[in-house]
């Protein structure tokens, strides 16, 4: 019940910011603007953030909603999986976050790695394109699609950053506490079936 609220509420929230973008009528501006607060009221509701980082989030923008791009690296090194505990939450994921403008898929793959972990990786193939509304994810503010991606690593040394305290490679059959806004345990298993069989996943 509570993802089809989150769900009917970004529903709402789309349709207010098309129309603040678009409409040329000060009222219905007004009226779309108060749909567009109802929006963010529902979903502060259910998610896991306060009423006003999520006002942030839903009025920074102007023009056609779509969903947010997230990337996420893969990298494994003698069956291991690498992961990076966040210092958000204090749990583990995938390297990785928004797309940058100016930035292609990979680059940011590769960037994300070196930034968070301190190894250097190169690009190999996508593993998965998933909509997080379908793979277990825990209520979130916008509706996201994940590119997965299989990188190779070079060289480098594990380290921390300004937003991860640790990295380390894992088991897949004994991984830490997950970050589950990050990354589900169902995406990790879709991760490993994706290698082990050379399959992509798409959503």
């Amino acid at each position: 019940m509570e993802n089809e609220i989150l769900k009917i509420a970004k529903s709402i929230q789309a349709i207010s910011q098309t129309g603040i973008r678009f409409t040329k009528d000060n009222f219905d501006k007004q009226r779309f603007e108060e749909l567009r607060e109802l929006s963010v009221r529902l979903v502060a509701q259910i998610a896991d953030s306060n009423i006003e980082k999520i006002r942030d989030l839903f009025t920074c923008e102007t023009g056609f909603q779509t969903p947010k791009i997230d990337i996420r690296a893969v990298v494994v090194e003698k069956g291991r999986l690498l992961l990076t505990k966040e210092n958000s939450d204090n749990k583990w994921s995938l390297p990785g976050g928004y797309a940058d403008i100016n930035y292609s898929p990979s680059e940011i793959a590769e960037k994300e790695v070196f930034e968070e972990t301190g190894l250097k990786v190169k690009t190999n193939r996508i593993l998965a394109i998933i909509d997080t509304n379908k793979h277990s994810f825990p209520p979130l503010e916008y509706h996201f699609y994940k590119i997965v991606i299989l990188c190779d690593l070079i060289e480098g040394e594990l380290r921390g950053s300004d937003e991860t305290e640790e990295s380390d490679f894992f088991d897949f059959n004994n991984l830490p506490e997950l970050s589950l806004k990050r990354n589900t345990y169902e995406l990790i298993d879709l991760i490993k079936q994706g290698i082990e069989h050379r399959e992509t996943y798409i959503d």
